[in-house]
């Protein structure tokens, strides 16, 4: 199983959440390429941290929303977003290459990662954009999502994503984040969850039912509180239960 969790998402000075720590414990960063969060400096430092520990760069493409943190929905021409995340996954790949490894997945952020799950133009133009620039880079995406079909389509490796600090609703979908539940912050509900999806391949609902979540990968934000010690009793548990925790890439 794959550990990943979303990381540079700082901003010059500002900095948001302990990326150097939770590069300890995952084995997959999604890296913020800018657009959302992260700036060229971030993006380098993050990149070369990752490549010394072993952990997979991915790029983590969003709107183009500093103010918002990426988490508003932008209603874009599919060409003009297309060639953004081509920009942003190209722009991370260079800090990598000079780091001595390469991006070797996307993952959407935020309002795109939600919009492009049911939207077929912004999923479309996400695809398209991967297609464009390595057609071999898996896409890390919630299983079932209008983006896992269009990018199985297009031929390119889909990667299911299951969120262990995060609320579901029934239907499968994430609790909107200005919903309560939205959030999951007890660290025994949250390694417990991990481990669900993990074994179990489903996750608990915010009404208590269960729902399939057939994932690859466990992500966990890196801006909740406490997200560290919440990574290291995620990471714990899976080892201790015999899960061997590897990039999925």
């Amino acid at each position: 199983m794959d550990l990943n969790a979303d990381l540079g998402e700082g901003f010059g000075i500002w900095r948001l959440g302990d990326d150097l720590a939770l590069l300890d414990v995952v084995t997959s960063a999604n890296v913020a390429c800018g657009f959302h969060a992260g700036d060229p400096t971030t993006m380098r430092r993050v990149c070369a941290a990752a490549a010394d520990r072993g952990v997979a760069v991915g790029a983590q493409v969003g709107y183009r929303d500093l103010a918002g943190f990426g988490r508003r929905r932008i209603d874009y021409d599919p060409g003009e977003l297309r060639d953004e995340v081509i920009y942003q996954i190209a722009a991370l790949d260079g800090m990598c290459r000079i780091a001595g490894t390469r991006v070797r997945y996307v993952k959407p952020h935020g309002a795109l990662y939600n919009t492009a799950a049911v939207d077929e133009p912004q999923a479309a133009a996400v695809v398209s954009a991967v297609t464009d620039y390595d057609p071999t880079l898996p896409v890390l995406c919630q299983p079932g999502s209008v983006l896992a079909q269009i990018a199985a389509g297009a031929g390119l490796r889909v990667v299911g994503e299951g969120f262990a600090d995060r609320g579901y609703l029934p239907a499968g979908t994430l609790v909107p984040r200005s919903a309560p539940g939205a959030l999951v912050t007890a660290e025994a509900e949250v390694a417990d969850r991990a481990l669900r999806m993990a074994v179990e391949q489903v996750v608990v609902a915010v009404d208590g039912g269960t729902v399939a979540c057939p994932v690859e990968s466990i992500c966990l934000h890196g801006d909740t509180p406490a997200a560290v010690a919440l990574a290291r009793r995620v990471r714990t548990t899976l080892t201790e239960a015999g899960l061997e925790l590897a990039p999925f890439t």
